[in-house]
């Protein structure tokens, strides 16, 4: 069953590669990047059956000389050997096999909106968002991905209320959707006196960034207002109307952007978040209509749900998701060294959607 499956991807990709040099769909940018993407997607597996044929083919050759009673002594043992060895590669392949046939989702090639917003706590949970910040933002620099601010929000004391960021490079959703929750942080604030342990949140959102062929938004349903930016930023703060706020009146998603340096930037960043919150909105309603989507899923969106703990004083960080504990949260927190814990999250989410197909 696992085979014949392949085989049909395994076709489809050459198919596809045959229609990827016809006129008709190259003049069609959306369909163009639909195979495109379907290529990527397929590339993996059709590698790795290749591989498989291989090492089969090996199995069955070495078996042949095993059971070749003319064969020299010496060539069957070498033989035999092979064939242990081609056969342990075997198993590894059909596993691997397994795994690239659970249904991946396809915005995991994305690039990335990442939302931090202050939760509850005060002073200290503004002080985390910005903790939370300078975590992605080294965890972006150690993979070379490029970290731009689109909006940022500061807090009176100290931290941020909101800040929204866009992540660019290869598979950037797939690594980071599963950060989208409640994270919540136990340490005791430089303001306590008594030394006592306090419990603040933040929130944050990872949505797929997501171009103009990937959802269609009507600019009739737009309502942009333009505004005065304030706060730090240079010179043309406050001095020209640059800031720009954009309601989609159907759905009531409201972004605002004041940090680039025109209006026409804040604008293209408004627009680029509005997609990305609209093309999410829409996933979570189809999300819901398909209940045995969400339990194959390691709770890689819901953004009430506490996610993990990053308890300082005992330098332990948790995941409540999958019930993973480490001790190491300052090399996680101050150095962005994400790698463990996206790798445990990646892998366990395949093996709940691999359990369930």
């Amino acid at each position: 069953m696992m085979l014949d499956k392949i085989e049909e991807i395994v076709k489809r990709y050459r198919d596809n590669e045959l229609a990827l040099y016809d006129p008709q769909i190259t003049a069609d940018l959306k369909r163009y990047r639909e195979l495109m993407r379907a290529q990527a997607e397929m590339k993996d597996i059709v590698e790795k059956y290749q591989e498989y044929k291989k090492t089969r083919q090996a199995v069955d050759d070495a078996r042949s000389i095993m059971d070749d009673a003319a064969a020299d002594k010496e060539i069957r043992e070498l033989a035999e050997s092979e064939w242990k060895t081609s056969a342990e590669r075997l198993a590894v392949l059909e596993e691997e096999l397994k795994f690239l046939l659970v249904p991946k989702d396809p915005d995991d090639n994305k690039n990335a909106i990442l939302e931090i917003r202050q939760g509850t706590g005060g002073e200290e949970a503004a002080l985390f968002a910005s903790d939370l910040f300078s975590m992605y933002r080294r965890y972006a620099e150690r993979n070379g991905w490029r970290f731009q601010v689109i909006s940022l929000t500061e807090a009176e004391q100290g931290g941020f209320k909101e800040v929204i960021v866009e992540i660019g490079g290869e598979g950037i959703y797939g690594k980071m959707k599963y950060e989208s929750g409640v994270h919540r942080v136990q340490r005791v604030p430089e303001t306590e006196a008594q030394g006592r342990v306090h419990t603040s949140a933040a929130t944050v959102a990872i949505m797929p960034e997501v171009e103009d062929v990937d959802i269609e938004i009507n600019p009739a349903d737009l309502k942009i207002d333009t505004y005065r930016s304030s706060g730090a930023g240079g010179q043309h703060i406050n001095k020209t109307d640059s800031a720009v706020r954009i309601t989609h009146l159907p759905t009531g998603v409201v972004v605002s952007c004041q940090d680039g340096r025109s209006q026409h930037a804040n604008r293209d960043s408004a627009m680029r978040v509005l997609r990305s919150r609209i093309y999410e909105m829409q996933a979570r309603e189809r999300q819901q209509k398909e209940k045995d989507l969400r339990k194959m899923q390691v709770g890689s969106g819901d953004r009430s749900e506490k996610v993990r703990t990053y308890n300082y004083p005992q330098n332990r960080i948790t995941d409540h998701r999958i019930g993973l504990t480490l001790y190491n949260l300052d090399a996680i927190v101050k150095g962005g060294d994400l790698s463990e814990i996206t790798n445990a999250l990646i892998q366990a989410d395949r093996i709940a959607k691999l359990q369930a197909a």
